[in-house]
This record gives C-alpha cells, sequence and structure tokens, in this order.
C-alpha cells in the first residue's frame, strides 16, 4: 500500500494561503511559516503531518499528496477545514 509523509499548513482564506505560498517561493521557510500562520496543531511541529496511507485524510488532501512531485508546493487546496499548502516530502508505492 502507498504511503506518503507530507507537511501542510492551513489558514482560513484563499489570499491568506497564496501570499504564504508566494512567501514560500521567495525562500522563506516552509516550517517557519507553518509555525507562524498553521491553524492547525501540526503548524506548531513546521507542518508536519507524518506518514499516512491513502483514505487517512480528507479527500482533497489525499489526491494532492498521492499525486503531486515530491518536494513541491501545492495549493491552495480548499477543504471543510479552510485553505491548505501541502509539501509531499516522501512517498513510496
Amino acid at each position: 500500500m502507498s504511503k506518503a509523509t507530507a507537511r501542510h499548513i492551513l489558514v482560513d482564506t484563499e489570499e491568506q494561503c497564496q501570499s504564504i505560498k508566494d512567501e514560500i517561493a521567495g525562500g522563506a521557510d516552509f516550517a517557519d511559516l507553518a509555525k507562524q500562520h498553521s491553524s492547525c496543531p501540526a503548524g506548531q511541529k513546521g507542518g508536519d503531518l507524518g506518514e499516512f496511507g491513502p483514505g487517512m485524510m480528507v479527500k482533497e488532501v489525499d489526491e494532492v499528496v498521492f499525486s503531486a512531485d515530491i518536494n513541491s508546493v501545492q495549493g491552495p487546496v480548499k477543504t471543510q477545514f479552510g485553505y491548505h499548502l501541502l509539501e509531499v516530502t516522501a512517498r513510496s508505492d
């Protein structure tokens, strides 16, 4: 079964999510921004979601994590919780 490790930043608005993505593209550290901005408890761990398999996260997150390139920041991804930036740090089939 596939497994992935990923990290994310969760915020309330698409605009804030895009702004943070722009900061990362400009060289800001993903983990530092997660600690500053993420409303998810994982934010305090730099956004680290740990290792998980398909179906363990909400559908919108699963679709990105199990298809996106490794180490590329994806988003904004809208879920019932808000807007996410996602970065897949590893994946195995």
